[in-house]
């Protein structure tokens, strides 16, 4: 019987040379930040030393419509993308022309949109915190496949990619991505290296199996483990992985085993702690690829220059990155938010041939309007299905409209719901997505503040997050303390978001087309109880219904109950927004020509003039919230104002909210002895007339 010789699969050997290059130059990098530790320390940064042969591997085979989310040991996977040692070190000294973030953020923390390379979206340094933005642009990318959208980027089958940490998988956020992308199929890929530490806490200390046996416990996500300071085998393994993903469009796990050569941070130095040194460095990457070219046919001169050449134009790159400019003091100020076009309130609000409707409908009309016009628009949430349309029908019709690519459920996971939006956006899509209570959206914080809020800020402009998240909040017919929150205080201390409140349905209205067309993350808060105008006093959230192409700028208060200056009768403001706008028109039917009250309709940005103007013309204020006011936004505000209007003032600037409870009761009677009411708020109001 004739017998088959087995050859080993093998690369070209220019690809050889050119991973011999990256792993020449990236070493290079590491030894000098070393040899120059106390100049380049002043700010924090990580090495790829042990980790370059996969990161290279990898960073050689993606396309420029492929998306990227390295981690902050990724500083070889860069140099394969294209970034040069100078790009790499301008950002590692924070220097003004940073290309990823202008000097704002830390080593290997990149952000990119070059037309030539992969696409990088803001990476935070929050461990794991990549993989939702990531899974979200692999979503994008599925949605964009399941719906028309005549989008030729498309032909070339891009794939996202998310580089973690070993460490980092156990994070609760990581589950929800890897659920997510198992459950759509997700072209995906998940690059997990594995060094076998966290800081000074290793494997055996903190997991109770390796990524890849994790990963195989999600149906649908193939995991694949390899030896990741083998070149030759990291190279073949990428290969296969992506060769999957794009034609297969289904997601993969590549779990690489690499050693850690060097410290965890400059500032946590591995001789402390580790005790596995000597067998780490026997699996160091490079002498393996070295031996690799000389196999292939390389001579040791020609690998020589290829080394001497790297360390030559390392050397040169940050001399050169020493003396490049610091960012100036200005240049804090730039990028919070992208411009929005949307300045000037526009359209008919309250045509005559529409009808007044409830304020949950106006709600469903602008999103439904929105979806027909715009097919990069879609909705998901928990319930927003065609099932049920939402817990407060507010996506009632829209699955059925608009198909269930577009409106869709997703699990219980309000990390994902939020951070997801970061990698749509980056896709180029506008997701309208729900928390089903405010209660609910605490889970979605860490997403919330560390990816969307600083997206545009530290990519230095290049990807402001364009999304609109709903949230129900306030209390509403014994909803009880999971149920019934305000948590406006902790959202207007995230800088980077802008923040809507509005009171009626054409406000709500308005204000959705608004928030659709600002290239910002945007977030709704619509008070369940004045949803459909049960709660005794709230008839004036129904309005009539605004023409489709209203539209109000956020940022516009709006002075619902208007007074004259008078110099003979006492005189006073009410600042409000949302319920309190309610509580302080019915508060004041009868002293309405000594009340003006001033609805804010959007918390961030807040129009500091038309609240300031009201305040100097009546001389008193009564700042109205929901929210307990003890550290409360309604505090702020009155501080604000007390600071600003001094002069002019008459009386302390005054506030009133709930009580300071740790949470809203399930009895009724208890629920309305915590929270402000009409006789309240009067009671208040009076009291500070006659101040």
């Amino acid at each position: 019987m004739e017998t088959k010789e087995v050859t080993t699969p093998q690369v070209s050997k220019e690809t050889l040379q050119a991973a011999f290059a990256n792993l020449c130059t990236a070493k290079a990098m590491a030894i000098l930040y070393e040899d120059n530790f106390k100049l380049v320390s002043k700010y924090v940064h990580a090495t790829s030393r042990g980790h370059e042969a996969i990161q290279t591997a990898l960073g050689m085979q993606l396309l420029p419509q492929d998306y990227a989310f390295p981690y902050y040991r990724d500083d070889a996977m860069l140099l394969a993308f294209g970034m040069q040692p100078y790009d790499l070190m301008l950002q590692l000294l924070a220097k003004k022309d940073d290309p990823f973030s202008g000097g704002r953020t830390y080593y290997c923390h990149p952000s990119l949109r070059d037309d030539d390379k992969p696409k990088i979206p803001h990476q935070s340094s929050a461990t794991g915190m990549q993989a939702i933005p990531a899974t979200g642009v692999a979503m994008g990318f599925w949605y964009k496949e399941n719906v028309d959208l005549d989008d030729k980027t498309l032909q070339d089958k891009p794939v996202a990619v998310c580089s973690l940490g070993d460490a980092s998988v156990t994070e609760g956020e990581i589950a929800e991505a890897f659920q997510m992308a198992a459950l759509k199929q997700l072209p995906i890929l998940y690059l997990v290296q594995d060094n076998g530490w966290d800081i000074s806490a290793n494997a055996e200390e903190t997991r109770a199996q390796d990524a890849a046996e994790y990963a195989r416990g999600f149906n649908g996500l193939e995991a694949m483990s390899i030896d990741g300071a083998n070149f030759t085998e990291s190279y073949l393994a990428v290969q296969k992985a992506l060769k999957i993903i794009r034609e297969e469009r289904r997601p993969v796990l590549l779990h690489a085993k690499v050693p850690l050569l060097n410290h965890h941070t400059s500032g946590v130095r591995m001789e402390w702690y580790r005790d596995d040194l000597e067998e780490a460095r026997s699996r160091d990457p490079y002498p393996v690829l070295k031996q690799q070219l000389l196999d292939a046919g390389f001579t040791a001169n020609e690998v020589d220059e290829i080394e001497k050449g790297s360390v030559d134009k390392v050397k040169s790159d940050f001399d050169k990155a020493l003396q490049a400019e610091d960012p100036s003091p200005e240049d804090l100020f730039t990028h919070d938010f992208a411009p929005t076009p949307i300045t000037e309130e526009s359209g008919e609000r309250a045509p005559a041939d529409k009808d007044e409707v409830v304020m949950v409908d106006c709600a469903l009309f602008a999103v439904e309007e929105i979806m027909r016009e715009h097919k990069e628009c879609l909705l998901y949430g928990q319930d927003v299905g065609g099932r049920l349309g939402g817990v407060f029908r507010e996506a009632a019709t829209l699955a059925q409209k608009f198909g269930d690519e577009r409106v869709f459920n997703t699990p219980i996971q309000e990390a994902f719901i939020v951070g997801s939006t970061v990698g749509m956006s980056a896709a180029g899509l506008k997701p309208i997505v729900e928390v089903q209570f405010a209660d609910y959206i605490w889970p979605g914080l860490n997403q919330l503040f560390t990816e969307v809020s600083r997206s545009c800020y530290l990519s230095n402009g290049k990807w402001p997050v364009s999304m609109i998240l709903r949230v129900p909040i306030g209390a509403y017919g014994s909803g009880g303390p999971y149920h019934s929150s305000s948590v406006e205080s902790v959202l207007t201390n995230i800088r980077g978001i802008k923040i809507a409140y509005p009171s009626n349905g054409a406000d709500l209205k308005g204000m959705l087309k608004a928030a659709y067309h600002d290239p910002n993350p945007v977030v709704f808060l619509e008070h369940k109880g004045l949803y459909w105008s049960k709660v005794k006093g709230t008839d004036a959230a129904r309005t009539i219904e605004p023409a489709e192409d209203y539209i109000l700028p956020l940022g516009k208060a709006n002075v619902v109950q208007e007074i004259w200056q008078q110099d003979e009768e006492e005189t006073m403001t009410v600042i409000t927004y949302g319920m309190g706008v309610h509580w302080a028109l019915n508060a004041t039917k009868d002293m309405q020509e000594n009340v003006e009250i001033v609805d804010l309709r959007t918390l961030y940005p807040l129009d500091e003039e038309a609240i300031l103007n009201s305040v100097k013309k009546t001389k008193k204020c009564l700042v109205v919230t929901e929210e307990p006011t003890n550290n409360s936004f309604a505090r702020a505000l009155s501080g604000l104002i007390q600071e600003k209007c001094f002069k002019h003032l008459d009386a302390p600037v005054m506030t009133i909210g709930s009580e300071n409870m740790p949470a809203i009761p399930l009895n009724s009677t208890l629920e309305q002895t915590m929270i402000p009411s009409i006789e309240k708020v009067k009671v208040k109001i009076e009291e500070l007339l006659a101040y």
